[in-house]
């Protein structure tokens, strides 16, 4: 009794796994490719090695026929409003981005202008200066050292003050 229950599973094992991929062919790279559904169209005829009885080849993925007649009709070509908008929308922003940085360093420009001309003005008065040393004492500011913080200035003055 026991050989007749055991027979099913048996008969169940003897089969050979291939069976239940019912299409056999080489694809693009000549690898044999097994599916239980079709192969792609780009596949030739030649290249399918098997195929399930009485079946012709279809497309590898199934569904719905559409007739032509209710097949959707191609977008028209021309401009799309949103992907306009959209698009002037983002030139918008990065003009404003540009125009904000541009004033940022006109700004800055102006300021450094202001404060090179009024150095400038008090280093040439003649003055006694002071300035710090590297460890932090106050020590009289030298006719060369004078001279070369004027050129300096002038250079700024002539670069932001145009």
């Amino acid at each position: 009794m026991k050989m007749i229950r055991m027979f099913p599973l048996v008969l169940a094992f003897a089969f050979p796994i291939s069976v239940i991929a019912q299409w056999q062919w080489i694809d693009q790279d000549g690898r044999k490719v097994y599916s239980d559904r079709a192969p792609p169209p780009d596949v030739p005829p030649k290249n399918i090695l098997k195929q399930p009885a009485g079946s012709s080849r279809v497309s590898a993925i199934p569904g719905p026929e559409v007739p032509a007649s209710t097949a959707p009709a191609p977008r028209p070509v021309g401009k799309d409003p949103v992907l306009e908008a959209r698009k002037k929308q983002a030139d918008e922003e990065e003009s404003a981005k540009r125009k904000s940085v541009t004033d940022k360093v006109a700004q800055d420009r102006a300021q450094n202008c202001e404060r090179a001309r009024s150095t400038m003005t008090v280093l040439k008065s003649g003055v006694r200066m002071k300035v710090p040393n590297a460890s932090g004492d106050l020590e009289p500011i030298t006719d060369a050292s004078r001279a070369t913080e004027i050129d300096r200035l002038q250079a700024i003055v002539h670069s932001d003050c145009s």
